[in-house]
């Protein structure tokens, strides 16, 4: 049998319906965020415009000196997963970092925030009897492979519903153990659950909240615990889920909770006893980021600024974008193949990189652009990014915002 051929009669009929991804061969200059060096075709330098670095942390001198200090340290590596290698110091003050962060017990680390979310729910709706998770139908890709890989009973509820919700718990049998399972900030809309109100019908039926903050840590909240702590309610919530990889710059994910959740999912969760650990100096730059940013109010204001900017230019200009109270700024093409022309040209005639955002990630008839202004994107940037769009959507006929 060909197997090339199987490969590439799918990938071709992917192509054919526009959402085939090509990767931008990208350099971030250090110390020079949010630009980059370009090695694919186009511009020799473009401005990153949909990183997931939402503050810049990435370039941080404090950051990057906590790492290199520690390869210094303890070199490049963990040297093995922590049940073989032992944990290193690093991890565990960096849990001590987390679990402070959000007011909680414990945390544990994990290699990415798509496998904390993985391992943890998979461990909780696998272990826990009668185990039934209810998933906000947008929740993402990570919490819906774990959720697949417990094997446990899953209900859909409708998106941010919470009357939806709490008709749906009401229905489940008396003896479940009952695990709502939501983001705070959805990444591709922008739109923030309503903790509060999910949190309260979770105590009438007696049900364990596991909230997924990774687009919010850092950015929300007194010291960027997330939006549960912007809304005073993380005490109440039993897992708070997070990422390194984002707000704070470097890579990883983590949970946190009781002593008594940590140590079952340390205990039980493949994806933790059998990975890797992540190497010390990774681990002692993100406690360096997290620490900073418990304090300094610096980056969310000036982040909180550039997005203001943004979205009024939009607005002046007829670029449609959806309403959202997140940093997450989706310009709405709604058609695949012309989202992904408008990336292109965008990187090779104005220097702008940003990601076309194209089915599965959103659904068919959604295809967007999804912006992310940070606090190191100057004014100049934005005036140049709205002038770009302005051109592009008049060349390519594309419908305009009515005021």
């Amino acid at each position: 049998m060909d197997f090339d051929t199987l490969f590439n009669a799918q990938l071709d009929a992917l192509k054919e319906e526009g959402n085939y991804r090509i990767f931008a061969n990208l350099e971030r200059k250090c110390g020079n965020f949010p630009k980059a060096h370009n090695h694919s075709d186009g511009a020799d330098e473009v401005t990153v415009w949909c990183s997931n670095d939402y503050l810049g942390m990435g370039q941080h001198p404090r950051v990057m000196q906590a790492m290199k200090d520690a390869v210094d340290k303890c070199g490049a590596g963990a040297g093995g997963t922590r049940n073989i290698s032992g944990t290193n110091h690093a991890h565990t003050e960096l849990e001590a970092e987390l679990a402070d962060l959000h007011g909680k017990e414990a945390a544990l680390l994990f290699t990415s925030g798509y496998v904390s979310n993985w391992a943890a729910l998979s461990t909780l709706g696998a272990r826990l009897p009668n185990a039934v998770i209810l998933s906000d139908e947008l929740n993402h890709a990570s919490m819906i492979e774990g959720i697949r890989h417990s094997r446990a009973d899953k209900v859909l509820w409708k998106h941010n519903d919470v009357e939806d919700l709490d008709r749906k718990l009401a229905a489940l049998p008396a003896n479940a153990t009952k695990i709502i399972a939501f983001e705070s900030v959805y990444s591709m809309d922008g739109d923030i659950a309503p903790i509060k109100e999910i949190v309260e019908v979770a105590e009438k039926h007696n049900a364990l909240t596991y909230l997924d903050e990774v687009h919010a840590v850092g950015l929300y909240g007194p010291r960027g615990g997330g939006i549960s702590e912007r809304e005073g309610v993380a005490d109440r919530i039993t897992l708070i889920e997070g990422t390194l990889g984002k707000a704070y710059g470097v890579v990883g994910g983590y949970v946190t909770g009781s002593v008594a959740l940590c140590d079952f999912i340390r205990s039980f969760a493949s994806g933790f006893i059998f990975t890797t650990a992540l190497p010390p100096a990774v681990a002692a730059a993100a406690k360096t980021s997290i620490a900073h940013l418990k304090k300094s109010r610096l980056e969310r204001d000036q982040q909180r600024r550039k997005v203001s900017r943004l979205r009024a230019l939009l607005d002046r200009e007829g670029i449609p974008h959806l309403e959202n109270p997140s940093h997450i700024i989706p310009v709405m093409i709604k058609d695949p193949v012309k989202c992904r022309q408008i990336a292109d040209i965008l990187m090779e005639d104005f220097g702008i990189y940003v990601q076309p955002i194209n089915y599965p990630t959103v659904p068919k008839g959604t295809e967007r652009l999804r912006f992310t202004p940070s606090p190191l994107h100057t004014d100049e940037d934005i005036d140049h990014l709205v002038h770009a769009l302005s051109q592009l959507w008049r060349q390519c006929a594309l419908a305009r915002a009515v005021a």
